[in-house]
């Protein structure tokens, strides 16, 4: 029997894990038991430095460790019957990423895909069936400097093994075509790297999902502002999500706004993880399935 409030552990205390573990301690469907870092810290709750320490304490854990160490970790908790909320990517190697899928099989398992309780999300799938015949989806994205500010601190992020912003930022938008358009195909992708074991600084590729050409340009250490960009183009309609939230259409005029509702956060997902870990099935809640349908895509950039 699952615990009222959840106990959770939050593993991984970097900038993502003390914003989780925060939102986390503020949500009334859990209690954060301790927090799980290699680096020990002093925070309002009990850290310790191995996972193994907390297992028997808790009934969940939100892994937001380095991606190379996700499997290692999710099916040690998973063999303890600890359901699990993942960080994206779900891994970096695919056999990894496939051994998760399995041993999440029959147990509670999330990833934290920012935009699968998005409004515009939302409003993007009603709309979908009035674009009339789809002619392609374009996603756009530019960082000025990578990694970001909030992030300067998470090293593992600027090398090639397990960082780069195509699994960092460019997998919520795959899962998001993923999502409005089926199982993505990959035609042709590539990324170019500045230097042995520095992360890319270039990708670009083109998709194909449901029969549609799904176009892809990234770049970073650019001069111009940070862009955040997925557009779906319609014969009736189109659609753009701009800056994560923002969400346009055109009927071929200009772009106007689409006016949307408050959804979409940290708590909101961590309240679909809580029903996942009671036995439902939110729809809005991405799975390890979707989570390694987008390693997938995002690996075949990098190879």
């Amino acid at each position: 029997m699952v615990a009222d409030p959840i106990r959770l552990a939050v593993v991984g205390l970097g900038a993502m894990g003390t914003r989780m573990l925060t939102a986390a301690q503020a949500h009334p469907a859990f209690t954060v038991v301790a927090g799980v870092d290699v680096v020990p810290r002093t925070l309002d709750v009990r850290v310790v430095t191995s996972l193994g320490d907390v297992l028997s304490d808790v009934d969940a854990v939100y892994l937001a460790t380095p991606p190379a160490v996700h499997a290692s970790q999710a099916i040690q908790a998973l063999a303890a019957g600890k359901a699990v909320f993942c960080e994206k990517p779900l891994a970096v190697d695919l056999a990894e990423a496939r051994a998760m899928v399995e041993a999440a099989a029959g147990r509670p398992n999330a990833v934290n895909f920012a935009l699968s309780d998005m409004a515009a999300t939302l409003e993007i799938e009603r709309l979908l069936p009035s674009l009339g015949e789809l002619r392609g989806v374009e996603v756009r994205l530019q960082f000025p400097k990578w990694p970001r500010e909030f992030q300067k601190d998470a090293r593992w992020l600027a090398e090639a093994e397990q960082g780069g912003f195509v699994r960092e930022v460019l997998s919520h938008f795959v899962y998001l075509t993923d999502r409005m358009l089926g199982p993505l195909a990959v035609e042709s992708v590539s990324a170019d790297f500045p230097s042995a074991g520095a992360a890319e600084v270039a990708a670009r590729g083109v998709l194909r999902g449901g029969g549609v050409p799904v176009h892809v340009s990234a770049f970073s250490g650019l001069a111009g502002p940070e862009v955040y960009e997925w557009t779906v183009w319609g014969t009736r309609r189109s659609l753009r999500l701009s800056q994560w939230a923002q969400l346009s259409t055109s009927d071929g005029g200009a772009w106007e706004p689409v006016e949307l509702g408050a959804r979409g956060s940290d708590s909101a997902r961590l309240g679909l993880f809580a029903q996942a870990v009671r036995g439902e099935h939110p729809r809005d809640l991405a799975d390890f399935a979707s989570g390694l349908r987008v390693a997938e895509v995002v690996e075949a950039f990098l190879r």
